[in-house]
């Protein structure tokens, strides 16, 4: 039987595509290794635990009910980023303000902890959303400088999905590998090396129930994929539906509505990680106009239109 390679190794092997100290991206990433799996457990047994599903009772800075699996998964990730002494701050989607290490650390982690946790209840696919960014202040703390950088300054992004099997998708900026959680080792193996995305698809991935608060030329682009006889799928957990459409190809649009012109999805946490991914995996994202990679953040929760995906169908989105 062929060896599996498993994360850890193909981390090792590939250090030296990592711009900074060897090491360092194996130090990173096992955070985001660990809790996944942590996460992973609690998801799977949400149905039987007590206090896990359910809504918190508190709403997050975006004014969303939060999930009890949200907290748990917040507090988790932080706790263990914060054990590992690589990372001096992290901006989290549930908290209002920088969570400080004071640990000297070098680096800084924009995450959304548990996208799409109001499917929790319901058995649906969701998911962790993570980047990570090389720390530029030079005084005690972590500043905000260090977190508006453009995407472009991203080291590494990734997300892991808890599906019908748990995967963590990562960039370094040298292409797109997956690993699928092997639970009966508890270990991710390398399951997907290399992803592409289609740069043509049949699928796209919108909110129709907004359909009337688009801008009209968003309202034709959609009309046309439906004259084109085009899959419409959409889940609602933004990992699940961009994962999907990375594997077979198509688009996923979040545009601003007349309710939301700066759009919906925040930039730091959920555009900029998955806009990295897919353009390492030949896909391109923009925000209706420029290219999401390229915008100035100002704001830790700033939020954005998004149109992420198979290239030759964001491309056309723009031009409709």
């Amino acid at each position: 039987m062929a060896h599996v390679k498993t994360l850890a190794e193909f981390i090792t092997e590939r250090q030296h595509e990592f711009t900074y100290a060897t090491g360092e991206l194996s130090q990173l990433l096992t955070s985001f290794r660990l809790a996944g799996k942590m996460v992973n457990r609690e998801v799977n047994k949400a149905g039987l635990a007590e206090d896990i599903l359910g809504a918190q009772g508190s709403e997050n800075i975006q004014g969303e009910q939060q999930q009890k699996l949200d907290v748990y998964a917040n507090d988790l990730f932080i706790r263990l980023l914060r054990s590992q002494g690589m990372v001096c701050a992290v901006a989290s989607e549930e908290n209002d303000d920088i969570v400080h290490f004071d640990n000297g650390g070098k680096y800084v982690v924009t995450m959304d902890p548990l996208d799409g946790s109001s499917n929790i209840d319901v058995n649906v696919s969701i998911g962790t959303i993570f980047s990570i960014y090389r720390r530029v202040s030079t005084g005690d703390k972590a500043t905000m400088e260090d977190f508006m950088q453009p995407g472009t300054a991203q080291v590494a992004a990734g997300y892991i999905i808890y599906g019908s099997s748990t995967m963590l998708v990562y960039t370094t900026g040298h292409g797109v590998n997956g690993f699928t959680l092997d639970p009966s080792i508890g270990t991710f193996c390398l399951s997907h090396p290399d992803m592409k995305t289609p740069a043509d698809g049949k699928i796209f991935s919108v909110n129709e129930g907004n359909l009337y608060d688009f801008d009209p030329a968003v309202q034709r682009y959609i009309d046309d994929c439906k004259k084109q006889k085009m899959s419409a799928r959409y889940i609602g957990s933004l990992v699940a539906d961009f994962h999907r459409n990375l594997m077979k190809g198509g688009i996923y649009l979040y545009p601003a509505t007349s309710k939301s012109p700066q759009g919906k999805l925040r930039l730091l946490y959920e555009a900029n990680p998955l806009a990295y991914l897919v353009e390492q995996a030949g896909g391109a994202a923009t925000n209706g106009t420029t290219r999401i990679l390229d915008l100035m953040p100002t704001e830790l929760h700033q939020r954005c239109p998004l149109y992420i995906g198979s290239k030759n169908m964001v491309e056309g989105a723009m031009k409709a």
